[in-house]
């Protein structure tokens, strides 16, 4: 009996924790997830199609411990205009599911040598899920809150900013601008799922040490409703241009360790740990994230030099 409060106990903390904390997922390469963050993300790049994938499973060894997955594709497809898809899947244990699908435009507006500005949109869903079939309860009346599973569509739409230069950039994006409720208050339940509007603040700069060595700061600030702000910052080292060693800290919550290989000028796999600074540390492993960048030519840029200067950001 006790292993089941445990489990459910466990949980229903994780899932309140996220909706009403973090909700939208965190990333320790946010800097290489740009695109699901800031629909503005522009690389103008012509001929170049950006595609990139990550992988996070986070609190390893906690019960319902999140899983998250994103994917992205985004590409020039007109003068100043570049369009481009996400896809972000969340998983809470085996109960939480959520899907979000979105289609990003961005207009890019050049705003001296070598300086751009871009100005995005996003539109699309979450599809929404919980399952509480497998939950075992000590109460002979358990709370009606957990007696149906959910399943729910929910349209979002969200704007954003990215000012950028060849070594830098700058973005404010809030992704998600329709405050939506999972759980509605009926029957005198009371509301414990709802998606609050997030605020992102990035920025990122590449410092060249030398010819075979570059630094590369970044941060990403994220406030929402009901919750202190959260802070990113990570040092990155970039090293003949071929691999990547960095150290992240997060606000309050953990410590990280980074790294990054170029497999070719164009392909990019990376990888992460973190290490839990609160008491959620004692209760869980770590969290481990991955990622995959892959720059498409497919206008004989190559030929052009687009080989020898690899994206940053």
């Amino acid at each position: 009996m006790k292993v089941f409060l445990r489990h459910i106990t466990g949980i229903l903390l994780l899932v309140t924790g996220l909706m009403h904390a973090q909700q939208d997922p965190q990333f320790t390469h946010y800097m290489y997830n740009m695109s699901v963050i800031n629909p503005a993300y522009a690389t103008d790049d012509e001929g170049v199609i950006n595609l990139g994938g990550l992988y996070r499973t986070q609190w390893v060894g906690a019960v319902g411990a999140p899983k998250t997955f994103t994917a992205f594709a985004h590409s020039p497809v007109g003068k100043r205009l570049e369009a481009g898809v996400s896809f972000v899947a969340d998983e809470i244990g085996d109960v939480v599911k959520e899907n979000n699908i979105y289609v990003d435009l961005a207009y890019v507006i050049p705003v001296g040598e070598n300086r751009k500005l871009s100005f995005g949109v996003k539109g699309g869903a979450t599809f929404f899920n919980a399952n509480f079939n497998g939950f075992q309860y000590s109460d002979a009346n358990p709370d009606p809150a957990f007696a149906n599973n959910i399943s729910r569509t929910f349209p979002n739409v969200g704007v954003g900013a990215y000012y950028f230069g060849e070594n830098y950039y700058l973005g404010a994006s809030v992704p998600n601008l329709l405050r939506t409720k999972h759980i509605e208050h009926t029957d005198a339940i009371a509301t414990i799922g709802v998606e609050e509007i997030h605020y992102f603040f990035t920025g990122g700069y590449v410092f060249r040490l030398s010819d075979n060595t570059r630094l590369k700061p970044a941060f990403m600030a994220k406030g929402v409703k009901g919750a202190p702000m959260a802070l990113d910052v990570t040092l990155n080292a970039l090293f003949f241009d071929k691999f990547e060693l960095g150290a992240g800290y997060r606000l309050d919550d953990s410590v990280s360790g980074l790294a990054a290989f170029y497999i070719t000028p164009n392909l990019r796999i990376g990888y992460s740990y973190d290490y839990t600074l609160t008491n959620l540390g004692n209760y869980n492993s770590g969290t481990h994230e991955i990622f995959l960048l892959f720059d498409l030519d497919t206008s004989g840029l190559s030929g052009k030099g687009y080989d020898k200067s690899p994206r940053f950001f």
